[in-house]
């Protein structure tokens, strides 16, 4: 029988962001939402991609002939980018690889250790984990059957079965929430948000411990009115805490390694002290907020 895999762009050590703990991260690539402010836009496509960095490429005879500033529409079509190893100025890299459960087990039990003593784990991200439910859902259980903590990061944007079968060996989910109105949800991230919160309702309902990680975005829902509205939302579903991502611009040059247009440009990031204000309607609202 074939192997599973997935398309994995980054497997990230030791981090203490993302769940309890030191952990590792493994994130997924695809994403079913396209959120404007995307700071790892490499991680929507569910495929290879190519990164050029315009900055370092200086063509000449060497150049392979399929090099971006030759024919950038049609690298785009394939998955075979060995041709890239010849780039003379290593302007050229690839996002994602495919990897088997076993490889990913094999860096993750490397650091058990870590896990053991720090009350750490492993959390599965994105892109969108629930876009790989097949293949997480077998490395959730291979976890679990070394007793590791589990936690995902996710848009919780994934048909209500598959949602349900999925966490069954989740200990923690950091679900985000991008906007409470469904019309801006879709104007902002290409979604509605009904099945967002309907599978938001069924984590909470079932004693999942839950997280509701909001993006707070400039002109997106940044204001004191958008922070009251969240909280009407979280309280009828039941959650009870909140994480709050202040908007930053860590991602703005992968735009360009890809050759997308940034709509974020110089919109001023915001600092925990921006988010007092709104941080403190979450707590009068009796929500566990934090920044």
């Amino acid at each position: 029988m074939k192997s599973l895999k997935a398309c994995i762009f980054n497997i990230q050590k030791y981090s203490i962001h993302d769940g309890p703990g030191i952990r590792t991260v493994i994130f997924f690539k695809g994403c079913p939402l396209r959120c404007l402010w995307c700071s790892n836009p490499e991680s929507q496509d569910m495929n290879l991609q190519l990164s050029w960095d315009i900055s370092k490429c200086k063509p000449n005879e060497k150049c392979p002939l399929m090099c971006p500033h030759k024919n950038y529409h049609k690298y785009i079509e394939t998955n075979d980018f060995e041709w890239i190893k010849s780039c003379p100025h290593n302007a050229l890299s690839i996002y994602g690889e495919y990897r088997d459960i076993d490889y990913i087990m094999n860096e993750i039990i490397k650091d058990v250790d870590f896990y053991e003593e720090s009350g750490g784990g492993v959390t599965l991200s994105g892109g969108e984990v629930l876009l790989h439910h097949e293949f997480a859902k077998s490395l959730l259980k291979k976890l679990k059957e070394h007793n590791i903590h589990t936690a995902i990061e996710t848009t919780g944007y994934a048909n209500p079965k598959i949602f349900n079968e999925f966490i069954t060996n989740v200990d923690l989910i950091l679900y985000d929430l991008k906007h409470y109105d469904s019309q801006r949800h879709f104007e902002y991230t290409n979604v509605y948000n009904e099945i967002i919160i309907e599978n938001l309702k069924t984590a909470v309902s079932i004693g999942k411990e839950v997280v509701i990680r909001i993006p707070v975005i400039p002109k997106v829902n940044n204001s004191l009115e958008d922070a009251v509205n969240f909280c009407k939302l979280i309280k009828s579903i039941g959650a009870k805490n909140v994480n709050l991502l202040p908007f930053h611009q860590f991602g703005q040059k992968k735009y360009s390694l890809l050759c997308r247009e940034y709509k974020f440009k110089g919109v001023q990031q915001l600092h925990e002290e921006d988010l007092l204000e709104y941080k403190n309607i979450f707590i009068e609202n009796g929500l566990n907020c934090t920044i």
